[in-house]
């Protein structure tokens, strides 16, 4: 007679002893609670403090999954809980704050640029998720969501440490996020930076590059890295009009 296996359900010994990686979901964990703060922020007024933790919220997203890789310390739990965690963080966590700062005296298209944003990081965490193995690891298919919640929560950010009110700035505002809620979802291609071996030797002046980027962060946080992520949200469109154009210039010669 053939040995008949346990089933592997919730409630199979084996799998519960199989637990969870603490580490990289601890990360994700504080990633969660940055964004969360976010919003109870926004509804509170505090939209500085919200702005910022939206910021803080893609420095743990970006770690979780180094950690996860350095402590060989994977798993498919941690991959969707990490995209989860960006939902709340780099999806409803931006719309929310700027839809309070600048948006809801718009009216009805106040809310409907926010929902745009919110349906854009959805489906661009929907679309990594599932091209996750066929795509080109060196760039991603979209805006990352990331960039898309720094770029959105840096303008507020700018915007409260110059005293400008939302309200006289509403209609940028609402192309900003309309913008990072389109450019999630395009095939338009951004450089990735996945390719960097962290391990490998540089010139000196990289280390001076590094030394004045410091520099001119610490002079002016919120607008030195809003500039940052605009130029970045830009790059993709930039390289796809470069690729464009050496198409052209192939077929004419020949």
């Amino acid at each position: 007679m053939p040995e008949i296996k346990p089933r592997k359900t919730l409630f199979n010994p084996e799998l519960r002893r199989r637990g969870i990686y603490v580490l990289p979901n601890l990360f994700t964990t504080a990633a969660l609670f940055c964004g969360f703060f976010a919003i109870v922020q926004a509804m509170k007024g505090s939209f500085e403090l919200a702005a910022v933790a939206i910021f803080i919220a893609m420095v743990l997203d970006g770690l979780d999954g180094r950690v996860a890789r350095l402590t060989r310390t994977q798993s498919a739990f941690g991959a969707e809980y990490d995209s989860l965690s960006d939902m709340v963080s780099f999806g409803v966590a931006p719309a929310l704050v700027t839809y309070a700062w600048a948006l809801k005296d718009m009216g009805r298209l106040g809310w409907i640029a926010a929902f745009i944003y919110c349906a854009g990081a959805a489906l661009r965490l929907a679309r990594f998720n599932t091209t996750l193995e066929v795509t080109d690891k060196r760039y991603f298919q979209g805006l990352p969501s990331p960039a898309a919640a720094a770029l959105v929560a840096g303008f507020v950010w700018v915007m409260i440490d110059k005293e400008i009110a939302g309200a006289d700035v509403r209609w940028i505002a609402c192309a900003l996020v309309i913008f990072a809620g389109i450019t999630m979802v395009t095939n338009v291609r951004f450089y990735s930076f996945k390719d960097i071996n962290l391990r490998r030797s540089v010139p000196f002046i990289f280390i001076v590059g590094i030394a004045l980027a410091f520099a001119v962060v610490s002079y002016d946080t919120p607008v030195a890295l809003f500039g940052l992520f605009v130029v970045y949200a830009l790059s993709g469109y930039v390289l796809a009009l470069i690729r464009i154009a050496r198409r052209k210039s192939v077929s004419k010669t020949l």
